[in-house]
């Protein structure tokens, strides 16, 4: 049986657009939560502080991601677009990787993502190197 290929980075695109949307969310609560522990006082911006919360957010991202592939393989941004992460043997060390591969690729001006449109498989590197891969599902029926 032969695998499907890698899901078209413009797939990939609308699902992080539409994932922006539960991601934003979270980040305003825990954000709201950051500063209502701090006595109403924001984090200066480079500080410490910002430093740790940005931190936080990322794994707070991180999570979402990571427990919506583990139970299910699709985030909410995903479902629409019939994307799944596919790995065998779905740890979430696999998944982690996934993610914070993901992540640098994004932070190299968006390199990691940029490569799928050009390799023949479509898939990028952060499907090679976690031994993940997002493919898209036919349609039902």
């Amino acid at each position: 049986m032969t695998r499907p290929p890698c899901a078209h980075p413009g797939w990939r695109l609308l699902a992080l657009v539409y994932d922006s949307l539960p991601v934003l969310a979270l980040w305003l609560a825990a954000s709201a939560l950051v500063l209502l522990l701090r006595g109403g006082v924001p984090v200066v911006p480079w500080s410490l502080a910002w430093w740790l919360q940005v931190l936080g957010l990322w794994g707070l991202t991180g999570l979402y991601a990571v427990e919506s592939w583990r139970h299910g393989g699709q985030t909410l941004g995903m479902r629409p677009w019939r994307l799944r992460v596919e790995a065998a043997g779905a740890s979430r060390a696999r998944l982690w990787a996934r993610y914070a591969l993901a992540s640098l690729g994004l932070l190299a001006a968006g390199a990691g993502l940029l490569a799928g449109w050009f390799s023949a498989d479509r898939c990028t590197p952060h499907d090679r190197l976690s031994g993940t891969r997002l493919v898209r599902l036919p349609r039902p029926g």
